[in-house]
């Protein structure tokens, strides 16, 4: 099976021993991606899967002796080298990633809560990139149980082709070494400031405060039950940032004020949120910050309700970083085709019709 996505998770080191190879590796990526993409979302749930579609498995694949067992899913995946895996996959994301110049790249971490194991604070948290034009997980990276996302996102960086992008990050991210990793991929960048940003954050409070701002863009959204006004206001005065020079490249800083109107209750509420930028037009900083929100909205909101993320219990070993792999594979897949249905709909057609299994998979 060397066609599709199957032609680069075809060229992964098998970790078992030999005796120990009763199932072939592209049989058991196989039908666990097929299965994911159905609704499977247990290792007994593919074991199912492979079972009721077995007579039709047979026509594609080798299965020398026959499906696998859940046991065997979950064994190979736990000694799955997760690197190695993670890898392959942004291989195979490069290979369909048509590159847009001025696209929003936003990162972003999510915990699996069902990750942590009774007693430890620690559960998987995993940095993912997500291109909103493509509407595809560019990548991701696991953060290191004795670490946080500052360590994790340069090395997220690092491997992504960025050039002529815009990158958008929390607070976590606004760290003067990603700024500069960020430059250096020759994208731009729009980096939130919070209180972690105890200085910067002032500065640029202090600046709304006596600065006219060189121009704003607002606008009206409507839409789930609420009227939301936004107004992006940026100031290229950066005289009373103390060290913008050390931020590579800056050339903004920004306030974006929410007021949101809920038709329902007659209430009201109001938020403002500063960012720094290396763009300085209202306009398309406006537009970077709101599409931030596809990461919540369009990756992680998915992950945890069309694919249950937040209740994994997978932990041993590699699993949980190897399983959140094939759910951003299986997301990709399923936002890159052009059925006009839900994330659910069309897990439902994959799993019932055979031949939207095969167009997903582009074989």
């Amino acid at each position: 099976m060397n066609s599709g996505f199957m032609l680069y998770f075809s060229e992964m080191k098998d970790p078992r021993v030999e005796r120990t190879k009763h199932h072939l590796l592209g049989d058991i990526m196989f039908i666990t991606i097929a299965a994911v993409l159905s609704g499977a979302e247990t290792w007994n749930a593919i074991e199912d899967y492979g079972l009721a579609k077995k007579d039709w498995l047979k026509g594609i694949l080798e299965l020398p002796n026959g499906i696998p067992s859940h046991d065997t899913f979950n064994r190979l995946f736990a000694t799955i080298d997760a690197d190695e895996f993670e890898s392959v996959f942004l291989k195979w994301i490069k290979s369909i990633q048509t590159q847009t110049k001025g696209e929003v790249i936003s990162l972003d971490g999510k915990t699996m809560r069902g990750t942590r194991i009774n007693g430890s604070k620690y559960a998987t948290h995993i940095v993912s990139a997500w291109a909103d034009k493509n509407e595809l997980i560019l990548g991701q990276i696991k953060v290191d149980e004795k670490s946080n996302e500052i360590t994790a996102i340069p090395k997220l960086l690092d491997v992504l082709l960025l050039k002529g992008t815009t990158i958008t990050i929390d607070a976590m991210g606004c760290q003067k070494k990603i700024a500069r990793k960020i430059v250096s991929k020759g994208a731009n960048y729009i980096l939130s400031v919070k209180e972690n940003q105890g200085e910067l954050f002032d500065d640029i409070k202090d600046s709304f405060k006596v600065i006219k701002p060189s121009e704003y863009h607002q606008y009206t959204d409507f839409g789930h039950g609420r009227i939301e006004e936004r107004k992006c206001s940026v100031i290229t005065d950066l005289g009373l940032v103390e060290n913008a020079s050390k931020w590579k490249n800056l050339e903004s800083i920004v306030r974006m004020e929410r007021t949101r109107f809920f038709k329902a209750t007659g209430k009201e509420q109001t938020e403002t949120s500063y960012y720094i930028s290396t763009l300085n037009n209202a306009n398309e900083i406006s537009n970077g910050i709101r599409k931030h929100w596809g990461i919540e909205n369009k990756v992680h909101w998915i992950l945890d309700v069309a694919f249950n993320e937040d209740y994994s219990r997978k932990r041993i070993g590699n699993v949980a970083k190897n399983f959140t792999n094939i759910n951003r594979i299986a997301i990709n897949m399923l936002r890159s085709d052009d059925k006009k249905a839900s994330m659910v709909r069309k897990r439902l057609a994959a799993g019932w019709d055979n031949d939207y299994m095969l167009k997903l998979l582009k074989i």
